[in-house]
């Protein structure tokens, strides 16, 4: 299989062979996601799953005993304050971003191959947060006193310094953590729906349904959660670029020689990058070979990730030689003799064991063999993270283990204790991953199938005739239903269901063409109280049904607006009110420095502001609804596509209707009780 896929990308006559291989129809896709989540748990799975847990114990056990005996129990003293724990983070801050790269921007792009990898990349996003989140959560020393950094009124003075990058930093990483978990569930609402419908115990029915939300796969719910969708990507994307870009701060804005440079957002943006798509591929290519998921995950996707993984390496390695040109152009010779002592002082091995990861290696992705090649794939993903978690050490460490005076010199040496976290963290990271792709889908299915061909449908333009013969079908209607539909309306984000005998008529389409000529024929027959169903956003079907605009663009504009008015208040409150204290001469009110957190707290408003009111504007939560009584309708989540009908449309008639729907191709027609 592997060979024959390289034998078709290295063919210039045939093209770009498809994303998807093997010509798979709707619903063999939903069976290969599926099926690692509903078969018995696999014996490789624990494989991976036991050594994880048993490393996580690990990391629980050196963070207690830190917390009983200190910061001391690790490596740290002076001159080196920050070492492994301030590394740990940086590196898996910059994992974390590979994902939003992949879901936000990829998409706003329309890079349609993100769609086989943007899950798992988005569910490797948060697992990263979260053990970033760790290091600066323990590092503090005394964690049961953390409350002092939070801008509350005390008696003992202490004070948050919202001028300062370490507070920028609580702010942006916590904020991009919590937008990850908001995209990534946005993302799993329509999935979930899908395993919630195939699920065969009660016990799996409700724990997939209660987080479906009752999802329906409605073409008006389609219509507000791809524009909540765009929303979140538009709003990720500054944001991950932000984040590293804030963390490089830490270090940029300090007065330390192989700190103090200009450099450093870019430069930590692109190694972010570089390192997150690494740990993508390592994750991907392992998970392609035990899921057998390679049609879905191709040698293709493997390609372009090479690619950036060659572009962003080539990057960090301009900015490894900047530093040192800088350096030397600056003629300051503390600069020159910090970027001399990493190359060639006592941490030189570190330096170049950094230069031949990072630069040296991705070279080989220049051979389109090797981005091609899985062997050569896993192995460079894993000795690209490698230097990339001694890119931070080289950064941090070899810049303060020399101090201006010779008398302050040290060597920083880990103990076992700083090694037991480093692990630890792995642990943690993986065992969230491992209980990731057990439970829940790690290819994003509904995504996936809108690559397929026969997931696109052809619009019909001047097909008029065709149209007023099915206006003109008869249907019956009662007659007080036109009386009483003039004063009808719809109290806004209250689920409403129609009173009778029948909630209406649900018809079965097997193409998303069929549904789509279909819903231009209903729409044109003057029904006002329907929808269709689909398990794939349908391209141009809202058009077909003559919906609007959705109204979400304006609730996020309101709610960003508000959170940053909020965050700017905030810092003014704090530096003008409750704390006003002199900081390096600086007056009071420096708004400059206010904006960083003030457009966090903007994104994280608008994010919030994007994904309640998609679920409002659903009428989400629903979990019972008619439509879920009938059996045939579990496949609208898979490979069929519906129509339905509710029967306080005035031009609602059971028989008159159903007649109807049956002309326009459907393959079922049944009335559904309310």
């Amino acid at each position: 299989m592997a060979q024959s896929e390289a034998e078709l990308l290295d063919n210039p006559v045939a093209g770009n062979p498809t994303l998807i291989l093997r010509s798979p129809d709707f619903h063999s896709i939903t069976e290969v996601v599926a099926e690692p989540i509903e078969r018995g748990t696999p014996l490789g799975w624990w494989f991976f799953f036991l050594p994880s847990l048993a490393l996580l114990s690990l990391l629980g056990v050196a963070v207690s005993w830190l917390f009983w005996e200190g910061i001391g129990i690790w490596g740290l003293n002076q001159p080196v304050g920050w070492a492994w724990d301030i590394t740990n983070f940086v590196f898996w801050v910059g994992i974390g971003h590979a994902g939003t790269l992949i879901s936000a921007i990829l998409f706003l792009f329309r890079q349609t191959w993100r769609t086989s990898i943007n899950r798992s990349a988005e569910a490797m996003t948060i697992f990263a947060v979260m053990c970033a989140l760790t290091f600066p959560g323990i590092h503090v020393g005394r964690v049961w006193v953390a409350y002092w950094m939070f801008p509350l009124p005390n008696q003992m003075g202490t004070w948050p310094n919202f001028r300062s990058p370490l507070l920028w930093d609580v702010f942006a990483v916590s904020i991009y953590g919590t937008v990850s978990v908001l995209f990534w569930y946005v993302g799993l609402i329509p999935d979930l729906a899908t395993m919630r419908d195939r699920a065969k115990t009660r016990v799996r029915q409700m724990a997939y349904g209660v987080f479906a939300l009752g999802w329906r796969g409605s073409v008006r719910q389609w219509h507000h959660y791809e524009t909540a969708y765009l929303i979140l990507a538009a709003l990720a994307t500054p944001l991950v670029l932000s984040v590293h870009s804030i963390v490089s701060m830490d270090f940029a804005v300090s007065l330390l020689p192989g700190w103090h440079t200009t450099v450093f957002p870019p430069y930590f943006v692109a190694g972010a990058i570089f390192s997150g798509f690494a740990m993508v591929l390592s994750l991907m290519v392992i998970c392609r070979w035990a899921f057998r998921l390679e049609h879905i995950v191709t040698l293709r996707h493997f390609d372009y990730m090479a690619k950036i993984m060659l572009v962003t390496g080539t990057m960090v390695g301009y900015a490894y030689a900047t530093e040192f040109f800088t350096a030397w152009y600056s003629g300051n010779p503390y600069e020159v003799y910090a970027f001399l002592n990493r190359a060639l002082g006592p941490y030189a091995w570190a330096y170049w064991i950094m230069i031949s990861c990072n630069v040296i290696s991705p070279q080989v992705f220049w051979f389109k063999k090797a981005r091609t090649s899985i062997p050569i794939l896993f192995t460079l993903s894993i000795i690209i993270n490698i230097g990339m978690w001694f890119e931070r050490f080289v950064i941090i460490v070899t810049s303060l283990h020399r101090d201006f005076l010779p008398s302050s010199w040290g060597y920083f040496s880990p103990t076992i204790w700083d090694i037991s976290c480093l692990l630890g963290s792995f642990g943690l990271f993986f065992t969230m991953f491992c209980l990731f792709v057990r439970f829940l889908p790690m290819v994003a299915t509904a995504e996936v199938k809108t690559v397929l061909p026969q997931a696109h449908v052809h619009s019909h333009h001047g097909d008029d005739e065709d149209h007023v013969a099915h206006a003109a079908v008869p249907v019956a209607a009662p007659a007080n239903a036109a009386a009483g539909s003039k004063w009808s309306f719809d109290i806004p984000l209250i689920p409403r269901l129609p009173k009778g005998p029948y909630f209406g008529a649900l018809a079965e389409f097997t193409t998303p063409q069929a549904l789509y000529d279909a819903c231009e024929k209903v729409r044109d027959a003057g029904f006002t109280r329907w929808d269709a169903h689909s398990p794939f956003p349908v391209h141009g079907l809202h058009k077909a049904m003559g919906l609007k605009r959705s109204t979400l663009p304006w609730i996020v504009l309101v709610m960003a607006l508000t959170g940053g008015t909020l965050g700017f208040i905030l810092q003014w409150w704090v530096h003008t009110s409750a704390y006003p204290l002199v900081i390096s001469g600086k007056p009071f009110f420096t708004w400059p420095a206010f904006i960083p957190v003030t457009f966090e707290v903007s994104v994280l408003f608008g994010a919030l502001g994007a994904v309640f009111g998609m679920l409002g504007l659903n009428r989400l939560p629903m979990h019972h609804h008619p439509l879920f009584k009938s059996r045939v309708f579990e496949r609208a989540s898979d490979d069929t596509f519906f129509i339905s009908i509710e029967s306080w449309d005035p031009r609602f008639d059971p028989s008159g209707t159903s007649t109807m729907l049956k002309s326009l191709g459907a393959r079922s027609v049944e009335l559904l009780e309310s």
